[in-house]
C-alpha cells in the first residue's frame, strides 16, 4: 500500500468513529545508532527510508502513528512527531514521553529499526490485550521483545518512577509490570539492525 493509500486508511478511520481513545501507535526514532554509523531511521528503503516502512506498518495496525524523537530530523516525513520529554535515557525515556502524551489507553510502541515488521504481527499482538494486563510484550526463544510491545497507559506511572531511579533498561522495566509474554514461533518481524553487516543482509 502506497503512503498516500494509508494517509486515506488514516482520515477514514477517524472519520468513522476509531480514534485515539482505543489505541495509538508510536515509532521510537530518538536512539543514537551508533554502531550503525548513521542514523538508522533515515536508512534507504525501497524509494522511502526504515522509519517511514514501520510507521506505515503500525499506521494500518493502530489506525495512527506518531513518531517520538526530533521534530527537526523527523518533522518533514509526513508523521505528528513528539520530542522526548527526557533525554539520556535510551528507549524508556521514548515509551515514557509516548505514554505522557497519549489519549488511548492502549499504545502501540515500536522501535524503528525493524524493517519486517507487519501489519498482522502488530494487529495480533493489538488483539492479546486483556483488562487485567499492563502490557504485551512478545516473547521469543532468545527472551522478550519491548520494543515492540503493547502498553497500558498506566504504565507511565512505572516507567516515570524508573526513569527517577535510573533504572533505564527495558528488561527490568517490564519485569516489574503485569506483562502478558505473548509467544511468538517466528521472531522474522523482530529482527532488528544496528550495524551496516545486518543492514546489508537484512
Amino acid at each position: 500500500m502506497t503512503l498516500a493509500g494509508l494517509d486515506i486508511r488514516y482520515h477514514l478511520l477517524m472519520s468513522g468513529g476509531r480514534n485515539l481513545l482505543r489505541i495509538a501507535g508510536f515509532v521510537l526514532v530518538g536512539g543514537r545508532s551508533s554502531r550503525m554509523g548513521r542514523d538508522k531511521a533515515l536508512l534507504p528503503l525501497d524509494g522511502s527510508t526504515l522509519v517511514e516502512r514501520v510507521a506505515s506498518r503500525v499506521l494500518v495496525a493502530a489506525g495512527n502513528v506518531t513518531l517520538i524523537g526530533s521534530p527537526d530530523r523527523y518533522g518533514g516525513l509526513g508523521y505528528p512527531v513528539v520530542a522526548d520529554h527526557v533525554e539520556e535515557c535510551g528507549p524508556l525515556g521514548g515509551v515514557f514521553t509516548a505514554l505522557t502524551v497519549t489519549r488511548a489507553d492502549w499504545n502501540l510502541i515500536v522501535a524503528c529499526d525493524m524493517p519486517g515488521l507487519t501489519v498482522e504481527f502488530c494487529t495480533s499482538l493489538i488483539a492479546a490485550r486483556t483488562a487485567d494486563a499492563d502490557c504485551v510484550v512478545p516473547r521469543t526463544a532468545t527472551g522478550l521483545d519491548p520494543l515492540c510491545a503493547l502498553y497500558h497507559r498506566r504504565c507511565r506511572v512505572a516507567a516515570d518512577a524508573a526513569i527517577r531511579r535510573n533504572l533505564f533498561k527495558m528488561q527490568t522495566f517490564v519485569s516489574n509490570l503485569r506483562t502478558i509474554a505473548w509467544p511468538v514461533s517466528d521472531p522474522s518481524p523482530l529482527q532488528n539492525v544496528n550495524t551496516p553487516e545486518e543492514w546489508s543482509v537484512r
